[in-house]
């Protein structure tokens, strides 16, 4: 599969994911955005979000060997930012 046709399969499954899981009370519409992908011989990875404020990002994955398509939903635990004071030693 090549990759425009592996990110447009990914959105579609992630907006489908996010229809029939996520509560959409006071959300009119949303979008699923790519925020990663790559391609490497046959597979294809992408990470992926919505402008939905619930903290979930998903993880597709086109396994070309058995021409199988993975999708993952996380939510984000936790984040924290850390200052770094001198990067070049």
């Amino acid at each position: 599969m090549d990759n425009k046709k592996f990110l447009k399969l990914a959105e579609s499954e992630v907006s489908k994911y996010v229809i029939d899981n996520v509560p959409l009370a006071g959300v009119a519409d949303f979008d699923v955005y790519v925020v990663w992908s790559c391609r490497t011989l046959q597979n294809n990875k992408a990470l992926l979000s919505s402008n939905i404020e619930d903290g979930l990002y998903f993880e597709a994955t086109y396994n070309g060997d058995k021409h199988e398509m993975y999708l993952d939903a996380y939510k984000k635990e936790h984040n924290q930012a850390i200052e770094v004071s001198n990067v070049n030693n």
